[in-house]
């Protein structure tokens, strides 16, 4: 069964705000990171249960589920909730970030 992606605006924003801070370095760097975070997305539409639960589902009370992306040091977080046939991708954060809060939905 095939999911609909939907990457919520705040979502984008982190996506944008890691792109620029890799392009520091260089712009191909940016590139090819978001090129292969937007693949590990992607990789939802086909079974996004298979994600676990993040840690702070249950203080926010909701079902929100993490895909973990990157190695190392540089592992981020793919927050999302799963809704009828649509993954809504809520946040990335790097997983040295505090965890999310209401406020940051």
């Amino acid at each position: 069964m095939a999911y609909n992606i939907h990457i919520f605006p705040r979502a984008m924003a982190d996506i944008r705000s890691a792109v620029i801070f890799r392009s520091q370095r260089s712009s191909l760097a940016g590139a090819r990171w978001q090129a292969r975070l937007l693949a590990a997305i992607n990789t939802l539409m086909d079974s996004p249960e298979r994600c676990p639960m993040a840690d702070e589902a249950a203080d926010l009370g909701l079902d929100v589920r993490e895909l973990l992306h990157g190695r190392r040091r540089d592992v981020h977080r793919i927050l999302f909730m799963i809704e009828s046939q649509t993954v809504h991708v809520l946040r990335v954060r790097h997983a040295a970030q505090d965890r999310l809060s209401a406020d940051d939905l």
